[in-house]
């Protein structure tokens, strides 16, 4: 893998870095301003940037947006002091969050996550495998329709049937990553390229219809507003 480390903290750009080389996760670069880690970003495009919140010239979740304009399947990962950014660091596309001091077992389990992600992204024939009864179905992620959350499973939607996968929404919506999914609900994420038709219904929600199936699924209030606008751009 490809990682950027960007702190304006010198000690603490070092400090990771060498966390990270104890992992042996592969190539490591570590810059201190964000100005010049947006123009190496340009230059490179990194699997993985572990970025401070917190910097002079530009935050990063500023730089965030940036990467994420020239590279949508870089995995970023926020570093911080302070725990109340954790919101507004997942709207703005990073994928973790850890807090400072940050130890090595957190960093092992965030390092769990980017390499599914990696070679996931980095796979262009990646089979779904939905379970349903004692059938297993291979799919692939055109086929999806529609995912819902259930407990600790998420159920996957596709023309013949449904069925179950022992992972998060979370973790699913991440792989879905530029494949023109879009998250409608906290519970539910769907493929627009599948999508029939949407009806506006109340509270401004959407009830959208798929091609070829029967089903349907609601949108929620935010998740309607924010899907709107994602289509407008889209026809732009």
């Amino acid at each position: 893998m490809k990682i950027l480390v960007v702190d304006d903290e010198i000690l603490a750009c070092n400090r990771l870095k060498r966390l990270l080389e104890d992992e042996n996760v592969g190539e490591i670069k570590t810059i201190s301003n964000p100005i010049l880690a947006l123009d190496e970003c340009k230059e490179t495009l990194y699997d993985v940037v572990f970025l401070d919140i917190s910097m002079p010239q530009m935050s990063g979740l500023e730089l965030a947006n940036h990467i994420l304009e020239i590279n949508p399947k870089c995995y970023i990962v926020f570093q911080t002091a302070y725990g109340e950014y954790a919101l507004e660091a997942y709207q703005r596309g990073g994928m973790d969050y850890l807090l400072k001091p940050i130890s090595s077992q957190k960093l092992q389990k965030a390092l769990e996550k980017i390499s599914l992600f990696v070679q996931t992204t980095n796979t262009q024939n990646k089979k779904i495998v939905a379970k349903r009864g004692q059938k297993l179905y291979l799919l692939d992620i055109e086929d999806i329709y529609y995912i819902e959350a259930d407990l600790d499973e998420i159920i996957v939607r596709f023309k013949e049937s449904d069925g179950y996968v022992k992972r998060k929404i979370s973790d699913i919506e991440r792989l879905l990553k530029g494949r023109n999914f879009f998250r409608i609900h906290r519970s539910c994420i769907v493929n627009v390229d599948k999508i029939r038709s949407l009806e506006t219904i109340e509270q401004s929600k959407l009830k959208i219809s798929f091609q070829g199936i029967d089903s349907v699924v609601t949108s929620s209030k935010e998740g309607a507003k924010a899907f709107r606008e994602y289509l407008e751009n889209q026809s732009l």
